[in-house]
């Protein structure tokens, strides 16, 4: 009898693939179009999400005929929140952060290489910045991932570049090891990151890390909003501004910078 773990490893694989194509679409998909951008014949794709939908991790709207993520996949991906410690007690300061800055407020960390976002207090403003938790952007096209690289040393982030590549997303992200240092060192001198443009289009985002009780760059805080409405003379009150947020959420994880040797 042939052995069946690789069709059952494809399904699983298939079926997770399905949850992620989900995720990046909050109104909802239906089957067809999610057949198309998962590669997959009809009657597969409709066999894996009528299972999912069987556990909760898919809900189908009847009425609309679409897809969505379901609630067990959010009860299961919190997990991943909670897991960190910093998580809970940040929620105050991003909200605090949000009302001082009126941008969106946003905690995230590295994650396989790449900067995962954990948490956000939406901006009140028509338009805003959002990331939805749980996205994912290459490290040098994130404020808060050039912030963590930041407290690299030069050579791990040379390595990390030689790794990973930039993966570039505007005309505005870096694609050099020179212009990512020269950021780096601006970076390391005035205490906060700045993307300028370099993940979204008429975005920016102000970033400052957090500290481990280890002098671990644990984390980051960030604001993001749209690029009007933080010129660059608004910048470096910002950025103190962020520092502020992250400072305080490094003492009451008991953190602290580490010493200069």
């Amino acid at each position: 009898m042939a052995d069946p773990k690789p069709d059952g490893v494809q399904s699983v694989q298939r079926a997770l693939g399905l949850l992620r194509l989900l995720s990046q679409h909050d109104e909802g998909m239906r089957v067809s179009d999610i057949a198309r951008a998962a590669g997959l014949a009809l009657s597969t794709t409709h066999r894996l999400l009528t299972t999912l939908e069987i556990s909760d991790f898919v809900q189908f709207e009847p009425d609309r005929a679409l897809w969505h993520v379901g609630r067990e996949a959010f009860s299961v991906g919190a997990a991943f929140g909670r897991r960190h410690n910093f998580v809970a007690p940040a929620l105050p300061l991003l909200r605090r952060l949000r009302d001082a800055t009126r941008e969106t407020a946003n905690l995230g960390l590295l994650d396989r290489d790449e900067l995962i976002t954990l948490s956000q207090a939406g901006s009140r403003e028509i338009m805003r910045a959002i990331s939805a938790p749980g996205g994912r952007v290459p490290a040098f096209c994130s404020g808060m991932g050039k912030a963590i690289l930041a407290t690299w040393s030069d050579a791990d982030i040379a390595a990390f570049v030689a790794r990973t590549g930039f993966r570039p997303l505007t005309g505005r992200s870096h694609r050099s090891l020179d212009t990512a240092m020269a950021d780096i060192a601006r970076i390391r001198a005035t205490g906060y990151a700045l993307d300028d443009q370099e993940h979204v289009a008429g975005l920016r985002c102000v970033a400052a890390v957090v500290w481990s009780a280890q002098g671990e760059a644990v984390c980051a805080i960030s604001i993001s909003g749209v690029a009007t409405r933080l010129p660059d003379n608004k910048i470096e009150a910002v950025g103190r501004t962020v520092c502020r947020a992250a400072d305080e959420l490094t003492t009451r994880l008991g953190g602290a910078p580490p010493r200069e040797t």
